[in-house]
């Protein structure tokens, strides 16, 4: 069960963890976080939270383009 779990949520931050804005790479870096911390119980999910926000804050939108959606090709 739980390599099901990593696999998703490994899945969600290789595809989730985009935006053109900071807030929204805060945002969705510190969900992805939050999630991944919740393998670890209460404590990992809030420093999840903070980790995944930061990397969110840090990482320029350049580095996260994954290119067209798949709708628009």
């Amino acid at each position: 069960m739980r390599t099901h779990l990593a696999l998703a949520l490994a899945a969600t931050a290789a595809l989730a963890a985009c935006g053109t804005q900071t807030g929204d790479r805060i945002a969705s870096g510190a969900a992805i976080g939050a999630g991944t911390g919740v393998i670890a119980g209460p404590i990992g999910v809030g420093a999840g939270a903070v980790v995944g926000g930061v990397i969110g804050a840090v990482t320029p939108a350049e580095n996260v383009n994954l290119g067209r959606p798949v709708w628009d090709k």
